[in-house]
């Protein structure tokens, strides 16, 4: 079995809910290794604030902040100009009966500092409910900042598209564009 169909069928068999938070995590922080790095640079996992106050799932350092023709860093580059990413957040949200609401969407906000910029991605188990897609369009237009939600299916699509050569981050794009055009 090849490292795609491997991660696809751990996808598949992870518990939900608080029975597989953990392997879940775990799992994400593997394929997003195993999608990004490189262009990005090593995943800090639950990196603190200094106070500990905020404990973010995990951060991927975006160096690539010159213009260059590798491929590969294109669109981190493009996201580096739009959004000042400097820092891609992850949240990861394997909630089974819980819905993903407005509450998760305000969290990762909150997670979100000038430094780090304004794209945060949240890797969920389903679709976040109405009131977490409308707090995100208020996170937007009163901060501009950019969370988007992936879901398990959009991982597993992402996993496809590096096995055929293609750049996954090219559905980020796609999911900043189609957020762009919902917005109200």
């Amino acid at each position: 079995m090849n490292q795609v169909n491997n991660f696809i069928q751990r996808l598949d068999s992870c518990p939900l809910g608080n029975t597989g938070w953990s392997q879940f995590e775990d799992l994400c922080c593997e394929i997003l290794e195993f999608l990004f790095i490189p262009p990005l640079s090593t995943i800090q996992r639950q990196a603190r604030t200094h106070s500990g106050i905020n404990r973010r799932d995990a951060i991927l350092p975006n160096r690539n902040i010159v213009a260059t023709n590798n491929l590969n860093c294109k669109n981190w580059y493009h996201l580096f100009l739009e959004l000042g990413a400097r820092m891609i957040l992850f949240e990861f949200k394997n909630y089974d009966k819980t819905d993903i609401g407005k509450d998760e969407v305000n969290q990762t906000r909150n997670y979100m500092s000038t430094p780090m910029g304004r794209l945060a991605i949240m890797i969920c188990s389903k679709i976040p409910n109405e009131s977490a897609h409308l707090q995100r369009n208020s996170v937007y237009s009163q901060e501009q900042k950019v969370i988007l939600f992936i879901t398990k299916d959009q991982l597993k699509e992402m996993l496809i598209m590096q096995e055929r050569g293609e750049q996954p981050s090219d559905l980020i794009l796609d999911l900043i564009e189609s957020f762009y055009i919902q917005h109200e």
